[in-house]
């Protein structure tokens, strides 16, 4: 682990997209083994609605293991589920370079990489490739950028992941692909989620229990959460929702040079806001749906704030930049302290206590 993260510090040394594929090759690699650590029991939860069992409750966001290439060294370093994507039917190569910027000063992460990745038929073939008994694996899928039918490329890519996947992620709010949060409006969700839903009913068929959940956007008002709440608790085939993807808003307080370059934001600026968010979507669903927070983790703290505002298990990604791979057994140290300060048991006792 002492090797990996001086690995990791070295890599913070090239260009970021530079730095991230150097990262990805070095696991493939074989040279890091992270040893495995015994979870606390405490930590373990099962998702209410999905059925989903976690060891822990800290997952890995989509984003980072794009192609499913390290789901299975990202297990062994202590995430409780992994998240794999995004992947579109065809492959493409995502938005022009530079696309992907760190903000250090902020502790914060711009992208605009624009799905860029190999398409669902590799996609699909690496996690064929792994042991059903590794762990918690999802697929996220997106939408190519040129699809006539964006809709039904998300019905292909779900009918192509779902016999490998543990859970699916419908993933309709990245601000990388021009129109593709218009699917999060009233109407096209309504049809995204009544067609998706129809393609899962058919492949549950083969094949059972493989959860869905919908990734949504932290830019949303009031009343665009209250009718995404409406319409994903009539979907016919919907689990949870994961909030939230990364943000177009800069907040003023942005220190960094690179704080106005296009793309969505991540990171520490992403948290209260994308808590606030969780929080309201909390307060609508009350438990109809499974929520599972994203945007600003960077600490236990963080993590118990989500969990008080509705989510029953996290996700990160742009704090492993600057935390390092051992990011996620200090989170999980640090939220086993604060259950044990608190009296908490189990993570469901504290699950929206403040929503």
């Amino acid at each position: 682990m002492i090797f990996f993260d001086t690995a990791a510090r070295a890599a913070r040394l090239l260009p970021a997209e530079a730095a991230h594929r150097a990262t990805i090759e070095g696991l493939k690699s074989g040279l890091v083994k992270p040893s495995v650590d015994l979870d606390d029991p405490r930590l373990a939860v099962t998702l209410k609605r999905s059925g989903l069992k976690l060891l822990n409750p800290v997952g890995l966001a989509a984003g980072f293991d794009k192609n499913a290439e390290v789901f299975a060294q990202m297990l062994a370093f202590g995430f409780g589920f992994v998240e794999c994507g995004t992947v579109t039917p065809r492959p493409q190569q995502g938005n022009p370079r530079p696309r992907l910027f760190r903000l250090s000063e902020d502790r914060a992460v711009i992208n605009r990489m624009g799905f860029n990745n190999d398409g669902v038929g590799v996609f699909v073939r690496r996690l064929a490739a792994a042991p059903r008994e590794l762990g918690v694996v999802g697929a996220n899928v997106g939408a190519n950028k040129d699809s006539a039918d964006r809709i039904q490329d998300y019905v292909a890519g779900l009918k192509a992941v779902w016999p490998y996947c543990a859970y699916l992620t419908i993933n309709i709010s990245s601000p990388n692909t021009p129109g593709l949060r218009g699917l999060q409006d009233r109407g096209a969700l309504e049809e995204l989620l009544g067609r998706t839903g129809e393609a899962a009913l058919e492949m549950e068929r083969a094949v059972k229990n493989r959860p869905v959940f919908l990734k949504v956007a932290p830019d949303l008002d009031d009343r665009a959460i209250a009718d995404m709440a409406d319409a994903a608790r009539k979907a016919p085939y919907l689990h949870g929702l994961i909030v939230s993807n990364t943000t177009v808003e800069r907040p003023v307080t942005l220190a960094s040079r690179h704080g106005g370059e296009a793309g969505g934001l991540s990171g520490a600026p992403l948290m209260e806001r994308s808590t606030a968010v969780l929080r309201a979507f909390a307060g609508e669903l009350r438990g109809e749906l499974d929520l599972i927070g994203a945007g600003g983790i960077a600490s236990g703290a963080d993590a118990w704030r989500k969990i008080r505002a509705g989510a029953q298990a996290v996700q990160l990604y742009s704090a492993l930049v600057y935390g390092g791979p051992g990011l996620v057994k200090r989170i999980k140290s640090e939220l086993a302290a604060i259950m044990a300060a608190e009296g908490v048991e189990r993570i469901v006792d504290a699950v929206g206590v403040e929503r």
